[in-house]
């Protein structure tokens, strides 16, 4: 389940200050291809530690669709208004798909961090190496599916992609799958072969940073 030890993990979440002026918990960069089950382990954590763990809310310039909100699933705002912002430096990272804007701002991060949560972000590969430039020092996991056939069903059986968009992500999921082998991307690596057994996994590598919350909120 542990593609890479965790040895020091707790120290650094610990030990690590920002020097931007984002003070507070040290945030969780949680990363992987659509499909590994990242968004369902993501949900289980706020269900369960929702008095210590908040989700950044993410910018974007593409439409609502059916039943989201603004504010709580994405902060939907003009192209305009997000260049202008990422141009005066309130972005921690930002990345383009499909011809529409996404990121991340201080701002929703820092709304979480005064909470005395820590603060949760899901961003894609791009974003975790814009993230690696500044000075959030968040702790990265990176969670992948046990192979590419085992993500390729578990998308079919969404039975939301064409063929198209199946082959997209899949190249998009191989090139991810890839690159998070490389040294000092992440801290974790969380195969999900097991739903349950991941999530403790992930549970086990955030204790003592929840722990260390916990204190702060009963002192």
């Amino acid at each position: 389940m542990l593609r890479r030890p965790l040895a020091g993990l707790a120290a650094a979440a610990l030990g690590r200050v920002p020097t931007d002026g984002m003070s507070g918990p040290r945030p969780v960069v949680l990363s992987g291809p659509s499909g590994a089950g990242k968004s369902t382990l993501l949900k289980r954590l706020l269900q369960e530690h929702g008095s210590v763990f908040g989700f950044s809310v993410s910018h974007t310039t593409r439409d609502p669709r059916p039943g989201e909100e603004n504010g709580k699933d994405y902060y939907f705002v003009t192209r305009e208004v997000m260049q202008r912002d990422i141009a005066a430096g309130d972005f921690i990272e930002h990345a383009e798909f499909s011809g529409n804007l996404y990121g991340t701002s201080k701002a929703a991060v820092r709304a979480v961090q005064a909470m005395n949560r820590i603060c949760v972000l899901d961003v894609d590969l791009q974003g975790v190496r814009n993230i690696k430039k500044t000075d959030l020092r968040p702790i990265y996991i990176f969670v992948q599916p046990p192979s590419l056939d085992v993500l390729e069903q578990r998308l079919r059986q969404r039975n939301t992609e064409t063929e198209e968009s199946l082959a997209k992500r899949l190249a998009a999921a191989r090139v991810d799958m890839e690159s998070s082998k490389e040294q000092g991307l992440f801290d974790l690596v969380i195969i999900n072969d097991n739903l349950d057994t991941a999530y403790q996994t992930l549970e086990e590598a955030l204790s003592e940073e929840m722990k260390n919350v916990q204190r702060t909120s009963c002192s």
